[in-house]
């Protein structure tokens, strides 16, 4: 049994990362582990376990496994959790106690998690305590592993824990099962260095890990031939791509030469500030085919503040950046995070927030209270702020965030532009929904045969978050 410890999980050494390309091994026996039997997976938070997800889903069929939507059909139920926020420890807890209920009716199914909860050195205790009844826990370092996992839990007939605390290396030719045939994510990274004082993905991630560019451009030229049009270049910080490395080569590099593939789209999330360089602006303003859509999280206004998160930039350099972005990418869409009610967060410092707010007019923002995760340095600071105070400041931010999204949005009315046209919406069966080049969500009334295609489309009425469109046949 391997469990999880904060403190080896802390340790960062100067090794260059190990690039291992044969780690995934499934023998005749693992393949047929699953035959006839049915899996359910629900993942919880970022796009980064979105595509850990895809990279399960084609484990557990390589297995013989079939999907289902449904979790009482299920022999296996898999969560793949999220540690950024109490909400979601909450979430999977609760979630767990209903496929409790379900194993007490169906003694043969399969329960675990993985994630980033997992990678949690008190999640997995309380597990080991008041969840002796699961069969599996395994983490972010190990899911090539599954298949072992899966074998060893079933053949001892008992919780098997494995999760590695450690740096982490790059694993390669792990499968994938991408849920969308028009757009993909793409790893080029992982873990993450920068330890803000309220993040537990360090701990959860490991070290950053740059994927050498021979596999990540190999993937883009590969998805062109499958007729992708779209991809999402994904780490914890993608900005601090290469940094790791001993090869000179660096974000601005990748994104030059994944637009060279031809590739029709590209974005990329999530930047850190700090990393953002002049030569990566320019790359973006130079290339049509990088999206002019930014993800720039801010957190905090407050210089005070910044500098208790660890964050190492200040308001002003903040928003000196943002208007370089303004500046040198034509029609750029900016979106942003935002934490309410940090440690010690005085109304000040909350106005200094709602400053650079108005300042920037965000297209849109992800907005939270402070959520304090146990063994990170802001967990143990004094949380003076009740949360009645950060309930009206949340409320307060995001009115000001919704006013400026339907001002960016109704700036589209009337016009026409890109959409790649992803599914059917929630509209309707008569209805797709897709994406401007600028990250708007745009509803189009088109028949099903335009998914995956990207089409000019008028749009015809504006919302807060959302457009609807006419295809400009």
């Amino acid at each position: 049994m391997l469990v999880p410890d904060l403190k080896e999980a802390k340790i960062r050494t100067k090794k260059e990362s190990i690039v291992k390309a044969n780690e995934y091994i499934i023998n005749n026996e693992l393949k047929s582990l699953g035959k006839d039997k049915l899996y359910f997976l629900k993942t919880y938070g970022c796009q980064m376990n979105e595509h850990d997800s895809e990279n399960i889903k084609a484990i557990l069929e390589d297995m013989g496994f079939s999907e289902t939507k449904d979790m009482e059909d299920a022999d296996l139920i898999l969560l793949n959790t999220c540690a950024i926020r109490e909400n979601a420890h909450n979430k999977v807890f609760g979630y767990l106690g209903r496929a409790k209920n379900l194993k007490s009716r169906k003694p043969g199914v399969l329960v675990g998690i993985c994630g980033c909860m997992a990678q949690e050195e008190v999640v997995v205790n309380k597990i080991l305590s008041e969840y002796k009844w699961m069969d599996f826990v395994f983490g972010t370092h190990n899911i090539h592993k599954l298949p072992q996992v899966l074998e060893k839990s079933i053949k001892d007939h008992k919780l098997n824990v494995e999760v590695l605390s450690c740096e982490g290396d790059v694993i390669e030719n792990i499968p994938v099962k991408r849920d969308s045939k028009s757009k993909a994510w793409i790893n080029i990274m992982y873990g993450c260095d920068k330890f803000c004082t309220y993040c537990i993905v360090p701990y959860t991630r490991g070290s950053q890990r740059s994927r050498r560019k021979e596999y990540i451009l190999e993937e883009v030229k590969d998805l062109i031939k499958d007729g992708y049009k779209e991809v999402t270049l994904l780490g914890q910080n993608v900005n601090a791509y290469g940094k790791d490395l001993d090869d000179n080569y660096y974000m601005e590099n990748l994104l030059e030469d994944v637009a060279l593939t031809g590739i029709e789209r590209i974005r990329f999330v999530t930047s850190h500030p700090w990393d953002f360089t002049d030569r990566m602006i320019d790359v973006i303003a130079k290339y049509d085919n990088i999206m002019p859509y930014i993800h720039l999280p801010l957190q905090s206004g407050s210089d005070r503040i910044l500098k208790l998160m660890g964050r190492r930039y200040t308001k002003e350099s903040y928003l000196e950046l943002y208007n370089k972005l303004k500046k040198n990418i034509p029609n750029c869409s900016i979106t942003t995070d935002i934490i309410v009610g940090f440690p010690g967060e005085t109304e000040e410092d909350f106005n200094e927030t709602l400053d650079v707010v108005n300042k920037c007019k965000y297209d849109g923002a992800y907005t939270f209270i402070f959520s304090p995760r146990e063994g990170t340095p802001a967990a143990k600071m004094k949380d003076d702020v009740s949360l009645e105070e950060k309930e009206k400041r949340l409320y307060k931010l995001n009115e000001l965030i919704n006013k400026y999204s339907k001002e960016n949005n109704d700036k589209y009315l009337n016009k026409t532009v890109k959409v790649l046209l992803e599914g059917v919406s929630e509209k309707g069966e008569d209805t797709l929904m897709g994406y401007t080049e600028t990250m708007k969500l745009v509803n189009v009334k088109a028949e099903k045969e335009y998914i995956g295609t990207i089409q000019d489309v008028t749009i015809t009425s504006v919302k807060t978050w959302s457009m609807d469109g006419e295809l400009r046949r």
